[in-house]
């Protein structure tokens, strides 16, 4: 069955590249809604969003959408992933202005105030994007893919030049809460350096030590360091999983990223639609929706182990 929140959740914060104060509400929502955003600051205009592949603009450094008439939402690959990762299917998520807020740089915060409120099932069946055979494209040395597989796997693997994060690789079955358990708190990471000429060029303008995990060589800078082991490409995962619920339904395949951003995923969805050989809807049967990403998780699942031993 497809799901909705039992009742809204807020959010406020500001935004990582525009360092604005924003709030944001998720709404429930009806069937086959599907994820869309509502820009509530904007009147005399077309100000609904929908979070589909196909809406994606360019954007640097982050996951931007926009509508026929030019309105837009940016940074949205975490709540998206918090959404996905949490099974929901159908909401409305008001902001009151063009960006997510960054809150810890993490989905954590959205995970567990959505879990917190709950989710209803709703009467309808949950259909499944189903990947037939392999599309890959590739940037250089990055590259991205998506194959045939039973359930959603993410494989990722990064490699920097400082110490700090250098060579790192992983892949996960996404499957009963693993988004939970192993990605949701993985921070958004990024090299001092980085930082300083973003900051110059107008960017980040919201980034902190409290939102994102900074290294300068073989040191993280930001205070207590880091919160798991290969954090860097955890979050890249959890990147992944927001952008990859861009396709508007749950996956059935293997994807995996090789140095692969934002752009590079997007550009992977458009390739698969685009060859209507390589995919299938498929409504999920009951046993099938009971191992997707977020099913049977509670808030105990969500919170730290501090918090559970306190």
């Amino acid at each position: 069955m497809q799901t909705t929140l039992r009742s809204p959740v807020e959010f406020a914060g500001v935004g990582l590249h525009s360092g604005t104060a924003v709030h944001i509400t998720v709404h429930p929502a009806a069937i086959d809604s599907g994820i869309v955003f509502w820009r509530s600051d904007l009147v005399g205009v077309d100000a609904l969003v929908p979070a589909r592949w196909d809406a994606v603009a360019p954007s640097r450094l982050c996951t931007q959408i926009e509508n026929a008439a030019g309105v837009g939402v940016s940074t949205i690959e975490h709540l998206m992933a918090a959404l996905a990762g949490s099974g929901v299917h159908n909401a409305l998520v008001e902001i009151d202005g063009p960006e997510v807020p960054i809150l810890d740089g993490s989905a954590a915060p959205f995970v567990r105030a959505i879990i917190a409120v709950g989710l209803v099932r709703q009467a309808a069946p949950v259909r499944a994007l189903r990947i037939l055979r392999s599309v890959e494209v590739r940037e250089g040395v990055a590259e991205a893919r998506l194959e045939p597989a039973e359930t959603l796997e993410i494989a990722f693997a990064i490699e920097f030049p400082d110490l700090a994060i250098g060579s790192q690789s992983l892949m996960l079955n996404m499957a009963n809460g693993t988004f939970v358990h192993e990605l949701m708190d993985s921070r958004t990471f990024c090299r001092r350096a980085d930082v300083e000429a973003m900051q110059a060029a107008g960017l980040a303008l919201g980034g902190s030590y409290e939102n994102a995990v900074v290294v300068d060589g073989d040191r993280v800078l930001s205070p207590g360091g880091l919160r798991r082991e290969r954090e860097a490409v955890r979050h890249k995962m959890l990147d992944a999983m927001g952008d990859l619920a861009l396709a508007g339904a749950p996956i059935l395949g293997r994807y995996s990223g090789n140095r692969a951003g934002h752009a590079l995923t997007n550009r992977l969805l458009r390739a698969l639609f685009a060859d209507a050989t390589a995919w299938r809807w498929e409504p999920l049967s009951n046993a099938r929706a009971h191992a997707m990403p977020g099913a049977g998780v509670t808030l105990a699942d969500c919170m730290p182990e501090t918090e559970l031993l306190a």
